[in-house]
């Protein structure tokens, strides 16, 4: 029994979109305003998706149009009952080649099965460098104090630039704009939230999660003189299967038994197609010269406040905190993450 309208149905809801022709408008929209290849010297921003579908089935025709025009992804047709290795091997190099050899798989071994129909996948990288760079030669090892109490040594980025750095209730934030190119309308930043208390992270996020618009509302717009400023340097790597969240904040059809399976023609033995397992992977490196950042999600296809002016404050980001990096004139958030400690890969 199909129930693919109540799956989309669930996803549009999720996703807070009228219907799946607004979703699609409103993507290619954003891919046109900040996805473009901006100008020389300004942050390399890109997307990519793809669809990898076994030889047994037929996509719909509006399905594939959706799929070539509103997200620019290539259909590929492969065997993935007889030949899933190489299928496998074959989404993990388009993986590698999209991310800049960042995030060289998303698919790990074993994950794809003779039951495995479709396989969907969406790459953004992203690799800026900071309107002011840092001096390496200052660059010092001090304590990063993590949440179990513990302290580790970690490498410390510092200048004495003016920055730009909003104070709010139980936390600070500062943003560190992005060199753009010329004549280039999109800017780029990085914002680091961090909570005045060392052990303060858990309580910020759970706002973060629960206050509408929290990241917008909570922006510096002045810049100030700080008698301490350090960030540390970072490289994370971050992987999960987000099927089980997704099905609690309810999002359910489409892990059922023909949840997805009007994307494609009915094949003769009225095989039904649902989701099974979706991959996130994400990386993202902080050094004196930028940024560089990658993440790729993957989804299977079975069959069967106010401000608080301070005097020469202090901005030392030496225990866990949030990060985000977003276009600032669209307010589009590109990547968010938590920092737990520095030396995590």
């Amino acid at each position: 029994m199909r129930r693919s309208g109540s799956a989309r149905s669930q996803i549009l809801i999720y996703l807070k979109s009228e219907s799946a022709e607004h979703l699609s408008s409103f993507y290619s929209q954003i891919a046109t305003m900040i996805f473009d290849e901006g100008c020389a010297g300004g942050p390399i921003l890109s997307t990519k998706n793809g669809l990898w579908f076994d030889q047994s089935l037929t996509l719909k025709p509006a399905f594939r149009d959706i799929v070539q025009n509103s997200y620019e992804a290539v259909a590929q047709r492969v065997d993935f009952q007889h030949q899933g290795e190489k299928a496998r091997k074959e989404v993990n190099s388009w993986c590698e080649k999209t991310t800049n050899g960042l995030i060289n798989e998303i698919l790990p071994r074993n994950s794809v099965s003779d039951l495995t129909r479709l396989v969907f996948a969406n790459a953004v990288y992203f690799k800026g460098t900071w309107g002011n760079k840092f001096d390496a030669n200052l660059t010092r090892d001090a304590d990063f104090h993590l949440l179990n109490g513990s302290s580790i040594r970690a490498p410390f980025m510092t200048n004495w630039d003016k920055q730009y750095v909003g104070f709010f209730d139980g936390f600070k934030v500062l943003k560190l704009p992005y060199r753009h190119g010329s004549g280039d309308t999109r800017r780029f930043s990085m914002c680091i939230y961090l909570p005045d208390a060392r052990d303060g992270l858990p309580s910020l996020v759970e706002r973060v999660c629960s206050e509408p618009g929290f990241v917008d509302r909570h922006l510096p717009h002045g810049k100030v003189n700080l008698d301490e400023f350090r960030i540390p340097k970072f490289k994370m790597g971050f992987e999960f299967e987000a099927s089980r969240v997704l099905k609690e904040l309810g999002v359910v059809g489409v892990f059922e038994r023909g949840g997805v399976s009007e994307m494609v023609e009915e094949s003769p033995d009225g095989e039904e197609l649902w989701a099974d397992k979706i991959h996130h992977k994400a990386i993202v490196e902080v050094n004196e010269e930028g940024t560089e950042a990658a993440a790729v999600t993957g989804l299977f296809i079975g069959g069967s406040c106010m401000q608080r002016p301070r005097p020469r404050p202090r901005f030392v980001a030496d225990h866990p905190f949030i990060f985000t990096i977003r276009e600032d004139t669209s307010g589009v958030v590109l990547f968010v993450g938590q920092l737990l400690d520095p030396h995590a890969r």
